[in-house]
């Protein structure tokens, strides 16, 4: 879980111990000033209506706590399976090492002048091992390459929809 999210949870989390620390201030507060008539019903309703929003709100931080942690767990297995996917298409390709360096950084969105930069490589060495790389896929481009991994992650989706 990132760190904004986290620290959305703490606050909900601090706002239902607000609440409960209210609840219990409220029903102490009508149980000490009634008398043996009359017990303030207002002030024991409303300690009650803050109790049940306490329980209630914890119950959903709890809820939404389980579900940040499925979506994380997701999210993991997903850029996994991505990994994968460009690891086995590479070998299937019959990449050199640097040209799966290159190629990773081309999927990334990476300019030639920026993969050159990044590798201490020139410009022209860059070029010429994408050029391979377009070639081995069968592509003749950035955009192509970049697309035969998204397609196979929207032919997945569909089929799992049925589509």
């Amino acid at each position: 879980m990132d760190d904004a999210a986290l620290r959305r949870v703490w606050i909900a989390a601090l706002v239902v111990g607000l609440q409960l620390v209210a609840a219990i201030y409220f029903i102490v507060d009508a149980v000490q000033e009634s008398g043996v008539d009359a017990l303030p019903l207002i002030d024991i309703l409303v300690g009650v209506a803050l109790l049940a929003g306490s329980l209630f709100g914890g119950i959903m931080v709890r809820r939404l706590l389980a579900e940040a942690h499925r979506h994380a767990a997701a999210l993991a297995l997903a850029r996994g399976a991505m990994g994968e996917l460009i690891a086995d298409r590479f070998a299937g390709w019959g990449l050199s090492r640097s040209e799966a360096d290159v190629a990773l950084f081309a999927l990334k969105g990476c300019t030639v002048a920026e993969i050159a930069t990044m590798r201490g490589s020139a410009s022209g060495t860059v070029r010429s091992q994408l050029s391979q790389v377009y070639a081995k896929a069968g592509v003749n481009g950035q955009p192509m390459l970049m697309s035969l991994f998204l397609e196979e992650l929207i032919d997945a989706r569909q089929s799992e929809a049925g589509i």
